[in-house]
């Protein structure tokens, strides 16, 4: 593992980490896009089935079932203990509009034509566009909990680390995986715009607003 793929991860654990931090501290899930989560949770369930019948190594078995339990806990204080505190009426975004083309990329584009390889597929597309509901929240507030933008900064931070990752593995290893990267930039290039505000406004102390 190098030190891009290493930075990544632990950009993704921080991100949960926050996240589980604003809901427990402020007892409260506003803000936060259920269907977001929903979607990060299908995507870790579909891509780590291999938990079952392949062992790579300790770190990659613990990130797994952490990335998985976690997601799921998330789900459970969004829809049961802080249920009342998320409004489902600004969390509109149509997930079937998602759902329906990683289906249809999955069948198109993948390494073998068999059910745990088509998953991955399917967890890799929907990974890429997993967070627009949540960017689709942040459109129709117009502002967010500065707790709420470290978590969202963390997460893309995680997959924009991942591009120097893949750029010294195809240098270093001779390896390239065309799936994994070009759903990455897609992912990494839908933050831009959130990007933008969060090292503008946020990091210089101001609150997270987008422009009217």
């Amino acid at each position: 593992m190098n030190l891009f793929r290493l930075l990544g991860d632990l950009s993704h654990l921080a991100s949960i980490l926050i996240l589980l931090q604003k809901i427990q501290s402020t007892r409260s899930c506003r803000g936060i896009s259920f269907k977001t989560q929903a979607l990060y949770a299908t995507v870790f369930i579909t891509r780590y089935l291999d938990l079952f019948y392949e062992w790579v190594s300790l770190y990659n078995f613990t990130m797994k079932v952490f990335f998985i339990a976690s997601s799921c806990y998330v789900l459970y204080l969004m829809n049961v203990k802080y249920r009342p505190t998320h409004d489902p009426s600004i969390d509109t975004f149509r997930v079937e509009y998602l759902l329906g083309p990683c289906v249809v990329l999955s069948l198109l584009f993948h390494y073998k034509f068999t059910i745990p390889e088509l998953l991955w597929s399917f967890s890799i597309f929907l990974e890429s566009v997993a967070i627009l509901p949540q960017l689709f929240m942040l459109q129709r507030t117009g502002e967010a909990e500065t707790i709420t933008t470290h978590y969202l900064a963390a997460l893309g931070a995680y997959r924009a680390l991942y591009i120097p990752n893949w750029i010294y593995r195809y240098f270093t290893e001779d390896m390239v995986d065309p799936i994994a990267v070009t759903a990455g930039i897609v992912q990494t290039a839908l933050y831009l715009d959130f990007f933008y505000v969060y090292f503008t406004k946020v990091l210089q102390g101001q609150k997270f607003e987008l422009p009217a």
